[in-house]
């Protein structure tokens, strides 16, 4: 009996450690991927996006992933492989119609050009807002399903501060994403304007 009783709890007492050894392992690599995430860049954050696996779900987090990687391209540092990562990222977010008449090519060319623009004015994005998402208007245009969704750009350019509006249309594909068609300076401020990032 005590032979039994022994056998038993030694089984329990390694049971016990092996339990235990594997929480404190699981932790230890939750902690350090917490870590890992913390300590990246803005920038580290935009590529390591997977668009293709989690693409956002509304027409207000395409925009507001859109906001993100602008603003990263004129305020952030960053080397000229990020950059080129950063606009096809930028470019997951657009529709094909949009993306046919700026090929990759032309479309750096031209973001190459506009940043550098940013930096010899000394203008940066310094904040980005996109409209709540009860303000979004959605329509069926021509048998497609798209969503206007305005935003507005916080600029400072030297010494002094503007407000530049924008408003997006976006147009749900045949995997039914939300892609950017085309946006448009607006006048005034929009409808809905909320504190959010």
């Amino acid at each position: 009996m005590k032979k039994a009783f022994r056998i038993g709890l030694t089984i329990v007492i390694c049971a016990a450690i092996v339990v235990g050894y594997y929480y404190y392992l699981s932790r230890k690599s939750d902690k350090q991927s917490t870590e890992q995430t913390d300590e990246m860049s803005e920038v580290d954050k935009i590529i390591s996006r997977d668009f293709e696996g989690k693409y956002p779900t509304t027409p207000r987090e395409v925009v507001k992933w859109y906001n993100r990687i602008i603003t990263a391209y004129y305020g952030q540092e960053y080397s000229d492989e990020e950059l080129e990562k950063m606009a096809d990222q930028a470019r997951m977010l657009m529709d094909d119609e949009l993306l046919k008449y700026n090929d990759r090519d032309t479309y750096l060319t031209s973001l190459k050009a506009d940043i550098e623009n940013y930096k010899n004015r000394k203008r940066v994005i310094v904040q980005s807002r996109v409209c709540d998402s009860n303000d979004i208007r959605y329509a069926i245009v021509k048998g497609d399903s798209c969503a206007y969704v305005n935003t507005y750009y916080f600029v400072k350019e030297g010494s002094s501060y503007t407000r530049s509006y924008q408003e997006f249309v976006l147009r749900k594909d045949g995997e039914g994403n939300w892609k950017i068609l085309t946006f448009r300076l607006t006048e005034g401020e929009p409808e809905g304007e909320t504190d959010e990032e």
